[in-house]
């Protein structure tokens, strides 16, 4: 099986590339490789959904940064980053580069529609196709510990449930949604335009039937024709251990409901991380700071450090200077690709020196003094 080219490198932009900068990208690739501009050729095809593959993932944001982080494992389902990303088995054939291929060839390249290679269709034309929901995103507030060790969370949510008295066909019982008229149930018209090159066609919407090819006359007195109903729903979220403030937790098939039988979208739970007093992480390591008292720094000892995993306790050597550090092997932060590996725990060494003595203490030291004089 063929190594996957770097998406980068696909379309030919650092990792440092502006949104522009990538869809600037696209735009001249896809207008370079598109079929319609190479018929017959099938290197040409094969480059072209090689660069829609790419720009599918580096145009969206969490995409992005999983497959900054884990690579093309990201989008692997049987791979555990492809589970931690939330992305495993995403379906690159689904996105939909309506707006920029209009945009690129003016609605409909050569007047027309073409078919090519496998029964591949242009991807700025569909037709009544089953399109996937949108997604819904909400907000979580976890503790450091929680994201250290992962928990599991109950959100409540709206949710769109198919209206039972009509079974989601939007229309009266006993009725039937009837085929619209105006796009003979295509979902989708062709609007022919003169310009001065001649007579240009582009697809659109059907306007009349918002593109479901269908027209509810009379609507379901429950739903009052949507279809569905609006719902909360409560629903358990697994918060993997690692996660970090900022990051998002994908649930498939919990957004909003899909058109003409396509799948529902998703849910994004973002995660806002809630700062430990004491406890700072940066990666996968995790830093704090203990005090000890002069007589451990000389003579060394034992003091309770806590960590992520619960308190420990650290051997001080005799001679320990102020602002040393020590490292607590596997005590830092688990990898969201191997939970079993983790970072580790520094610990800076902070020398107390007294403000004040009793006369005992004051004796002591005086003492002390003398010697090393």
């Amino acid at each position: 099986m063929a190594t996957k080219r770097d998406y980068y490198d696909v379309l030919g932009v650092s990792k440092s590339a502006s949104d522009d900068e990538i869809k600037k990208a696209f735009r001249a690739m896809a207008k370079k490789y598109h079929p319609d501009a190479n018929p017959g050729d099938k290197t040409a095809e094969g480059k072209f959904k090689e660069v829609q593959e790419a720009y599918a993932v580096l145009s969206d944001k969490d995409k992005k940064s999983a497959y900054d982080q884990f690579g093309h494992a990201a989008f692997d389902p049987n791979s555990a980053a492809g589970q931690a990303s939330g992305f495993g088995g995403f379906d690159f054939g689904s996105m939909d580069f309506t707006d920029i291929f209009a945009d690129l060839f003016g609605g409909s390249f050569g007047g027309g529609f073409s078919s090519f290679g496998n029964g591949y269709r242009s991807q700025y034309q569909r037709r009544n196709e089953p399109i996937k929901g949108a997604s819904i995103k909400t907000q979580i507030k976890i503790s450091f510990d929680e994201a250290i060790n992962g928990c599991e969370k109950d959100i409540t949510i709206r949710f769109k449930e198919i209206c039972k008295e009509c079974n989601g066909t939007g229309a009266k019982k006993g009725t039937s949604p009837m085929t619209c008229p105006k796009c003979q149930g295509k979902g989708q018209v062709v609007v022919q335009q003169r310009t001065p090159f001649g007579i240009m066609q582009s697809v659109q919407t059907c306007p009349d039937c918002n593109g479901t090819g269908k027209i509810v006359r009379d609507k379901c007195i429950v739903c009052s024709g949507s279809g569905y109903n609006q719902t909360t729903k409560t629903i358990k979220v697994n918060i993997p251990a690692g996660i970090d403030n900022g990051q998002s937790v994908r649930i498939h098939n919990m957004g909003e409901p899909g058109q003409n039988g396509g799948l529902r979208g998703d849910l994004i739970v973002g995660v806002t991380v809630i700062q430990h007093p004491i406890l700072k992480r940066q990666g996968t390591n995790i830093f704090s700071t203990v005090s000890i008292n002069y007589p451990i720094a000389v003579l060394g000892g034992a003091v309770r450090v806590k960590t992520a995993y619960g308190d420990v306790e650290l051997t001080i050597k005799p001679g320990t200077q102020s602002d040393s550090k020590m490292r607590l092997r596997g005590k830092g932060v688990p990898l969201l690709r191997n939970p079993r590996e983790k970072g580790d725990h520094y610990v800076t060494i902070v020398v107390d020196v007294p403000t004040s003595l009793n006369d005992i203490q004051r004796k002591a030291l005086e003492a002390y003094k003398e010697t090393i004089k």
